[in-house]
């Protein structure tokens, strides 16, 4: 009874604490145009570009006060899942599945020139990810046991196909999610880290691949997104958070959502996790970080250690300025989001 009575005490004095703090709110800036965005690119505080299913581009450039919508030619019934825009002139999107394509504009998406193609069965594209203006990855589901990977070095105006021998291998049922392409990140000046669920759910670098505690064992289930803090750092301090959990169970918090601090070697359970599935994090400095699903949106102000339900909208990315403080979030039905600090 007496341990019961401390508990209490201690749920009691953290809850106050915990409401004292100052969290963001989020702020609908458009909402209406008939496409799923999944994919998100911040360039400042002022240009965004999205992109969704119907063969749907989005960009702003005044913040998202205004937007103009576009529907790429010859690509009206594909879904681009993932984007990554290096100024408003100049972006490469995802097409995912059978086949595949990876298309750039250089002119603001007026047109649109096809970069690479790949007709393959089974061919799905999750994720694409840059380390700069002229180096990127793109990463696929596994074909014949072995994860897909393409690499560019010239700003994605060429992709070439890793070699199979040294491909990644997946273990039988084990998946990459494209819920909002950031599955995939950098994680050094030439390396990308990326994350599997299904039945088995990893995080794979060029070292051996390390077992996730995520929720696991069933097709919905597993990591959909990891984010990183000090990219490039060598001192083996490294943050690292991953969140997932089942799609199919989009309020459950079993086991979806997980921190570390030294990389990737160990991984800790938040006190409080996210209320529910979820598809997409991104650290906002160092402490503070954003994840978003289905049913809503978290916030976290100690590394991922305790997350607090700032809004109910449901989202399935967010991502703050590449250059700049601002955050957005981009989900169903052109829904597009902003973090708002009060």
């Amino acid at each position: 009874m007496f341990q019961y009575i401390l508990l209490c005490l201690f749920l009691v004095v953290y809850s106050s604490i915990f409401a004292q703090k100052n969290y963001p709110e989020v702020q609908i800036i458009t909402t209406g145009t008939k496409t799923n965005i999944r994919g998100l690119s911040v360039v400042t505080d002022n240009v965004i570009w999205v992109c969704g299913s119907q063969g749907t581009v989005g960009k702003s450039t005044n913040g998202g006060k205004n937007w103009k919508w576009m529907t790429v030619k010859g690509f009206e019934k594909k879904d681009f899942r993932d984007i990554e825009a290096f100024d408003a002139t100049r972006a490469v999107i995802m097409s995912v599945a059978e086949p595949a394509y990876l298309l750039k504009t250089n002119d603001g998406g007026i047109t649109w020139k096809v970069v690479y193609e790949n007709k393959k069965k089974g061919m799905f594209l999750d994720a694409m990810e840059f380390w700069n203006e002229q180096s990127g990855i793109v990463i696929g589901d596994p074909i014949y046991g072995k994860f897909f990977i393409a690499r560019t070095f010239d700003g994605g105006n060429t992709w070439k196909e890793i070699p199979d021998d040294k491909l990644p291998k997946a273990d039988s049922g084990e998946v990459c999610f494209a819920a909002s392409g950031t599955n995939l990140r950098a994680l050094d000046r030439d390396e990308a880290v990326f994350v599997t669920g299904g039945v088995r759910s990893r995080m794979f670098t060029k070292s051996n691949p390390i077992d996730l505690p995520m929720i696991q064992g069933k097709e919905t289930t597993g990591a959909n997104s990891i984010a990183i803090f000090d990219n490039y750092k060598h001192n083996g301090g490294r943050k690292m958070v991953v969140v997932g959990g089942d799609f199919n169970a989009d309020s459950s918090k079993k086991k979806n959502c997980f921190y570390s601090n030294n990389g990737g070697k160990t991984w800790n359970n938040p006190i409080i996790p996210p209320h529910g599935y979820r598809s997409c994090v991104e650290f906002i400095n160092r402490k503070d970080l954003l994840s978003c699903g289905i049913n809503g949106v978290d916030f976290s102000l100690n590394g991922g250690k305790d997350w607090i339900w700032i809004s109910k909208e449901g989202f399935h990315v967010c991502r703050k300025a590449k250059v700049g403080n601002e955050v957005y979030l981009a989900g169903a039905n052109g829904k597009v989001g902003k973090l708002i600090w009060r």
